[in-house]
């Protein structure tokens, strides 16, 4: 059973930067794409960035782009998200998400991914 656990949400100003991990295990890596999603009160769960483990693809949403750098460790079985210049509009709790690389669904949708993690808050405040 895979198992993603997030870590390193916290509280910055306007401005500031934070690194998420999520930490992978009970699978196979470098078969799996992966991705971070966040969500806000009152809003739906939206795409955030997507990385496939066995290269150096990544996808970004606009919003995010030249802010936010997803990377990949794969001796630790880890997937970072380095966030600068983090805006209020970027507070929300971020997940982690995977799903093997034969699923050829749209890497943007949250519905075509199997597993998650438990989510870490993040808060940007002005």
């Amino acid at each position: 059973q895979v198992q993603l656990v997030e870590s390193g949400g916290g509280l910055v100003q306007a401005g500031g930067s934070l690194r998420l991990s999520c930490a992978a295990s009970g699978g196979t890596f470098s078969s799996y794409v992966m991705a971070w999603f966040r969500q806000a009160p009152g809003k739906e769960r939206e795409f955030v960035a997507a990385i496939f483990w066995s290269g150096d693809m990544a996808y970004y949403a606009d919003s995010v782009k030249g802010r936010f750098t997803i990377s990949r460790d794969n001796a630790k079985n880890t997937m970072y998200l380095q966030m600068n210049s983090l805006k209020p509009a970027d507070t929300a709790a971020y997940y982690c998400a995977a799903r093997m690389l034969t699923n050829f669904g749209d890497i943007y949708s949250d519905t075509t991914y199997d597993y998650w993690g438990q989510g870490t808050q993040v808060t940007a405040s002005s």
